[in-house]
């Protein structure tokens, strides 16, 4: 996973997932602690996988309720908004 972070945003990015994975198999999570979750997995046959990536952010750094996701082409690209310091 590759993170990006600009003064409004952290751009969270997997390059490639299996064929195996498709967007329905991805979960998001918010935990306490401004932490984000993501898990990806396809179970069953010679396919099975299961991917998982935790991210913890500063404190009071992000607002993990308005987090946005895009999953095309096998890549994964999460987009985390951070609270204006002005």
């Amino acid at each position: 996973m590759n993170c990006r972070a600009d003064p409004s945003l952290y751009t969270l990015m997997v390059a490639a997932l299996p064929p195996s994975i498709t967007s329905d198999m991805v979960t998001i999570s918010a935990n306490k602690g401004d932490r984000l979750r993501i898990n990806a997995q396809a179970w069953g046959g010679e396919n099975a996988a299961h991917y998982e990536w935790q991210v913890s952010f500063p404190p009071r750094d992000v607002d993990l309720s308005r987090v946005q996701a895009r999953f095309e082409n096998g890549g994964l690209t999460v987009r985390v908004p951070r609270f204006s310091r002005w």
